[in-house]
């Protein structure tokens, strides 16, 4: 049997599993819609500074997180196929082989979704075309050009390529490594000076924003401020994540606390990727909170002030919604990805007698724990950059307060809706213990 035909096999059989399959496609799929949407809805206003600044500033926020998801739904779509690919090279298959099946596998999953995402924004434009801005509905120049559109779906491709190539070293260098996990998380903390240095800097940017000259300058630094902010919180997360998981493991009384524990401790990075959606829902829910806000203190101003009011209020709703979506999307994929990632372990402990009850209460520890510090933590450093332009008064408004509040509680019952949906992929994995060729 050539090495061509076992490649196909091993393909034939990951394609069995669903998990790996749908969920990825799902989240490339509203990766490219929401991509497609807000780039959209952003090039309506290239003709008004005022209002392109604050789609860059939603452009910024969104565009991150966007990224990540889609990074995710990559190695989402890679877990199953390292086993196999591990096997393959074990059996005498080349380099050249592995990589060809490796990248084109995770290719086509991502340009499918893609081009799914693309049929999810055309077919929403009209909808999207209604939404009022200074006084008069989108329309259809919400859409765009194909050749941007093209572009889009490339970009995903080649973001999954990327993805595969990086995981592909582990099963190219070292067969055995991909089976036994040899390789340990390394988390420096010169991770958390740079975050650090990063927020001072993009503090004292925005402190200094009202002595810039030119409308361009200003709305390249606020979108390099928040993007670079949401992009250090994941520079740091995992860091933060290894430190409180050490501390609850050296203090953990029963099983499921020490499992919890441990299972951050083994990759930080993917602890943080079960996370880092609320971690930056609640940053975003700082300057949704700050914006609400804000236009309570408008009171009786004249109808052009009225007018942008009414606009900013329609595009806080606009983000906190496709945030709440990438939440969604995020801990489903993120979740199903850990199991897979965890798949001996769970099937070591089931058959030492530990219920799956106790290893879901285990998983629901693993995440919710952590959660916690990240939403409150990156809350914060949302308020230490937002500071200068709102100031005091405006972070601790009642209506701040409040809308901050219900993000974060309903970015917890996403995480925590995501926990539960998942469960079947746990029951399935422990009911086929043993992939075989």
């Amino acid at each position: 049997m050539t090495t061509l035909r076992l490649a196909w096999l091993f393909a034939r059989r990951g394609a069995t599993d669903r998990s790996t399959i749908l969920l990825p496609i799902i989240a490339f799929a509203v990766v490219t819609a929401l991509l497609l949407i807000v780039a959209g809805g952003a090039q309506t206003f290239l003709s008004d500074p005022l209002y392109l600044a604050l789609a860059v500033i939603a452009l910024a926020l969104l565009v991150v997180p966007l990224i990540a998801l889609g990074g995710s739904a990559a190695r989402l779509s890679a877990r199953r196929r390292d086993d196999r690919l591990a096997g393959l090279r074990l059996l005498g298959a080349t380099t050249a082989t592995v990589a060809a099946l490796t990248v084109i596998e995770s290719t086509v999953l991502a340009v499918a979704g893609a081009l799914v995402g693309v049929v999810l924004a055309l077919v929403t434009a009209p909808l999207v075309g209604l939404i009022p801005f200074r006084g008069e509905p989108l329309g259809m120049s919400v859409l765009l050009a194909p050749g941007w559109i093209a572009l889009a779906v490339a970009g995903v491709g080649v973001l999954a390529a990327l993805s595969a190539v990086v995981g592909l070293r582990q099963v190219v260098l070292s067969p055995l490594g991909v089976r036994t996990r040899q390789d340990a998380p390394r988390m420096h903390w010169l991770r958390a000076v740079i975050a650090v240095a990063v927020v001072a800097a993009v503090y004292a940017a925005m402190s200094a924003l009202g002595a810039l000259d030119g409308m361009a300058i200003i709305i390249a630094v606020l979108g390099a401020g928040f993007g670079g902010t949401i992009a250090v919180l994941n520079l740091v997360g995992p860091w933060a994540l290894r430190l409180l998981a050490t501390r609850q493991a050296r203090r953990a009384r029963t099983p499921r606390r020490l499992l919890a524990a441990r299972t951050v401790l083994e990759s930080p990075k993917a602890a943080w990727r079960q996370v880092s959606g609320v971690a930056m829902t609640s940053f975003m829910a700082v300057f949704a909170g700050v914006g609400v806000a804000l236009l309570g203190s408008v009171g009786d101003a004249d109808p052009e002030t009225l007018q942008l009011a009414t606009d900013v209020r329609t595009g806080v709703l606009i983000t906190v919604i496709a945030s709440f979506l990438m939440v969604a999307c995020s801990a489903g994929v993120n979740q199903a990805a850990a199991i897979l990632d965890r798949r001996d372990l769970y099937v070591s402990l089931d058959r030492l007698g530990m219920p799956v009850s106790e290893m879901n209460a285990a998983r629901g520890r693993a995440v919710l724990s952590p959660l916690r510090i990240t939403t409150v933590g990156s809350a914060l450093v949302a308020g230490v950059v937002v500071f200068p332009l709102a100031g005091l008064s405006l972070l601790i408004a009642p209506a701040s307060i409040a809308v901050i509040v219900g993000c974060l509680a309903a970015g917890f019952a996403l995480v925590w809706l995501a926990l539960l949906a998942t469960r079947p992929v746990l029951t399935r994995v422990l009911a086929e213990p043993s992939p075989s060729l």
